[in-house]
């Protein structure tokens, strides 16, 4: 399904979405229960051309066990809220400029508002998932939480290791993306009161789109277009950030260019910038942004094929919808 079709076909929960949302802040405003000044942040924060990703999947994980209304949106939106809240943090961490190719809250708000605009959204999330979804649908989405936070320490444990293999890369993004996401995806099923067969299938779904979304993401940082992702190109290389593309190439590339690339990452950020160029070009030769693709096609087919014990049960559009979107992880270019 082409991008222009499915988000076409999506627009209408996008919008249930956002209204949602709204409408959700408006009733918290209304009842005094948005400090003075929050409200403010929360519109920049929330309403700054995010895909709503997350909460789609939830909403078509519940159609597709068979349940809607109104309550799902309410559901959906937790997840749309906890993203942002990580999204919040991670600008302060990081010290980002730009949020999609706009400042984000942290510069134009400070600091504390937006630490603090995280934690209320982190928990108004929990509150949601847990009046709404129920005790299990709270304990699962704890326990990806608490899986993101162990990912981001990881990644920080492994940031001096360059010899990293796979299975380090692949034990960070599973806390800081793939659970988070199949939970997303379970916790609608939930909802719907599915069975244990069609909770697992979406939890493998979601899991497996959320490691592609991540490899994808590792792309576009050393290939995309900045005017398309709003990123600078080959920032994780600059950072020394050991992603997927890298640790192929470092495993794979000949003694002088290992050299090279070791070399760089052991040194300055600065000169890691101004060999961007050779260090990508090495990687290209080195197969690894082919490798990547190749490994992030994999578990979108893993993904999609997770699909099939729906394939015969009347929810034809709701499964091409969902394999829409595994496709359009692959193609994505922002």
């Amino acid at each position: 399904m082409e991008n222009n079709i499915l988000l076409a076909r999506l627009k209408p929960e996008i919008d249930s979405i956002d209204e949602a949302m709204r409408r959700d802040l408006q009733e918290l405003a209304a009842n005094n229960l948005i400090a003075p000044g929050l409200a403010e942040v929360l519109q920049h924060a929330l309403f700054n051309g995010g895909k709503r990703f997350r909460p789609l999947l939830c909403v078509l994980a519940a159609g597709l066990c068979g349940r809607r209304g109104e309550d799902l949106y309410r559901l959906a939106i937790a997840f749309e809220y906890l993203h942002v809240a990580t999204l919040l943090h991670d600008d302060v961490i990081d010290h980002a400029e730009t949020r999609r190719g706009r400042p984000p809250v942290s510069c134009l708000f400070g600091l504390a508002p937006a630490i603090l605009a995280g934690d209320f959204l982190h928990a108004r999330s929990m509150f949601l998932v847990g009046t709404i979804g129920g005790r299990e649908c709270l304990e699962i989405l704890c326990r990806a939480t608490e899986a993101m936070v162990a990912g981001e320490f990881l990644q920080l444990a492994n940031a001096e290791n360059f010899n990293q293999l796979e299975d380090d890369y692949f034990a960070v993004i599973n806390g800081k993306t793939a659970l988070f996401i199949g939970a997303v995806c379970e916790c609608g099923a939930i909802f719907s009161r599915a069975d244990k067969e069609e909770r697992e299938a979406l939890q493998t779904y979601g899991s497996c789109l959320g490691r592609a979304f991540q490899i994808q993401d590792d792309l576009l940082d050393y290939l995309g277009d900045p005017a398309r992702t709003g990123k600078v190109v080959g920032n994780d290389f600059c950072e020394g950030k050991m992603t997927l593309p890298l640790i192929h190439a470092l495993n794979n590339c000949n003694s002088r260019e290992k050299k090279f690339l070791l070399d760089l990452l052991m040194g300055e950020k600065e000169q890691r910038c101004d060999w961007l160029g050779e260090a990508r070009d090495i990687i290209g030769a080195a197969h690894g942004f082919d490798y990547s693709r190749r490994v992030a096609q994999q578990l979108t087919a893993t993904a999609i094929g997770s699909l099939d014990i729906f394939s015969d049960r009347g929810n034809e559009e709701i499964v091409a919808s969902l394999a829409g979107l595994a496709a359009y992880v692959l193609r994505r270019d922002k």
